[in-house]
């Protein structure tokens, strides 16, 4: 029976994220999926991390850490090893649903001409709220270029052939955020067919130090550097200048709210007693920081 199911490799890439790590771990091995490739790559966690993958060890069929290049070297890293059939990653901050490989390796053999599988995700906000990220019923290059007007997917409860990650793989390690939707539009102008399953797959969590949470501009800007890429500068231009009307909007009213002067006193008479909420050195995400003179 184990051999008549496809063998499904999935990737968990993870730095640091050892708050959210175990329950990532324990919702992929308790899908009770009998033909399970798991491959985790850590990147060389200095928190709790290292100690929750030991912990689960002897039911992984790969894992190590050690420093990487980011997040897209760790899923490439991880792909280089799998054998499934089937494959997807799943971050460490993410959960898999019940039954969610079952019905994917379902749909797989139901679905022989498909070649990519999505379901529904779910966005897990910190208050406990969730917000279903339904697909489009049909996914095509179009659909993809309004990603960010509503035409999304979520990551997590997408999975593939091996097949698809050998002709469109692997992740371009020079595109931080939209990296994933990269790697989709390279899947459609290779020709590869994406089918929309019923059912929750997966679950997001939404937290501060989520990439797409903490610079949601500077990922809608790399989104519409990689929908140009093939063909969407329709798309692109639209998100830009969207961005653009915002600043401009936002520029004088800022720059006159500065040069008040009973706003510059309040400004420095709460910087005795109030930490700012976030210095501007920390909304640069480290991969676009400059190296220090003494970096290697």
């Amino acid at each position: 029976m184990v051999e008549a199911l496809p063998r499904i490799s999935v990737v968990t890439p993870s730095f640091n994220q050892g708050a959210f790590i175990e329950q990532t771990i324990c919702s992929v091995l308790d899908q009770g999926y009998p033909n399970l490739e798991y491959i985790v790559i850590d990147g060389g966690s200095t928190d709790e991390s290292v100690e929750v993958i030991r912990k689960y060890a002897r039911h992984l069929s790969y894992w190590v850490s050690e420093p990487d290049r980011g997040q897209s070297h760790a899923i490439n890293k991880g792909m280089a090893r799998a054998t499934g059939a089937l494959v997807a990653w799943l971050n460490s901050d993410d959960r898999y649903l019940p039954g969610a490989l079952g019905a994917v390796a379902g749909a797989a053999a139901a679905h022989p001409d498909a070649h990519v599988f999505v379901g529904t995700g779910e966005l897990v906000y910190p208050d406990g709220t969730r917000n279903a990220r339904v697909p489009p019923l049909q996914i095509t290059l179009e659909t993809t270029f309004d990603w960010v007007r509503g035409s999304d997917f979520q990551q997590p409860a997408c999975f593939f052939r091996d097949v698809v990650w050998r002709a469109a793989g692997p992740i371009d390690e020079g595109t931080h955020m939209a990296f994933d939707v990269d790697l989709w539009f390279r899947m459609l102008t290779r020709g590869f067919v994406f089918k929309t399953l019923p059912g929750i797959f997966a679950e997001a969590t939404i937290h501060p130090n989520a990439k797409s949470t903490a610079y949601t501009y500077l990922s809608h800007t790399d989104f519409a550097i990689v929908a140009m890429r093939y063909g969407g500068e329709r798309a692109a231009r639209s998100i830009l200048e969207d961005m653009a009307i915002r600043l401009s909007y936002a520029e004088p009213n800022i720059n006159k709210l500065f040069a008040n002067p009973l706003f510059k006193l309040a400004t420095r008479l709460a910087g005795r007693f109030v930490k700012p909420a976030v210095r501007r050195r920390d909304t640069v995400p480290r991969w676009l920081k400059k190296p220090s003179p003494g970096d290697p």
